[in-house]
């Protein structure tokens, strides 16, 4: 039975150009194994070797877990790295950090295994110094930079936060919601006004995603040897 796991270009309408890394079901797949492997224990036979092409890129993996209801998936976990690592390497570490180092939420458990979703997020097409509102929602990721508009970053005022392309849609956000959001999630807790908005620095970037589900995942391996 083939995956159906679901893959995602966020392609540019202005000024983006191409995807240069495609997030595919192999990413997703090498992750359930390598968090399947770190609860198999040393020595492993689940071990997984690269099946895809390796490249410097940055990446984020998100792992969702679907509620003991049924429906919608939630956010169990999510980090990654904006700067270019090693594909191979990286998608090994960022799997298990992002499973079991998630400050925001107790390690996984191997029993969530068959209700957990994979995300893998491969981030390209980086622009930087652009207004706070030069981006289109669900299309760019951004980072914001800003400092403290009462001590400046001599004091060690200074913030840094980002958001995946999809973030702001899935959350039903127009830009100004989208910023003023990613403003308190980079720790600071003041007014958002039109002047930390202003002094934004702001780097914009897309991404390709695939997303797949544990069945999925068992799916896409059950004709292999």
């Amino acid at each position: 039975m083939a995956s159906t796991a679901t893959t995602t270009t966020a392609a540019s309408t202005t000024n983006g150009g191409p995807i240069e890394n495609k997030a595919t079901a192999e990413h997703c797949i090498f992750c359930f194994e390598t968090l399947l492997s770190h609860f198999d224990g040393e020595g492993s036979a689940r071990q997984p070797a690269p099946t895809f092409a390796n490249a410097l890129c940055p990446l984020f993996v998100t792992w969702k877990k679907r509620s003991s209801r049924g429906g919608d998936f939630r956010l169990r976990g999510c980090i990654g790295t904006l700067e270019p690592r090693d594909l191979h390497g990286a998608l090994t570490q960022y799997t298990l950090i992002s499973a079991l180092k998630d400050r925001r939420f107790p390690p996984i458990e191997a029993k969530e295994m068959p209700t957990l979703e994979c995300t893998v997020s491969l981030l390209t097409n980086f622009e930087s110094n652009l207004a706070w509102d030069a981006w289109d929602v669900g299309v760019h990721g951004m980072i914001i930079e800003f400092d403290d508009p009462k001590h400046g970053s001599f004091r060690g005022g200074s913030y840094s936060a980002t958001y995946l392309p999809e973030v702001a849609h899935q959350q039903g956000w127009n830009k100004q919601e989208c910023i003023d959001s990613l403003i308190q999630k980079a720790g600071y807790y003041g007014e958002a006004t039109a002047e930390i908005r202003k002094s934004l620095r702001l780097t914009r970037y897309q991404s390709s995603l695939c997303s797949m589900t544990y069945a999925e995942y068992e799916a896409a391996i059950a004709g292999r040897p």
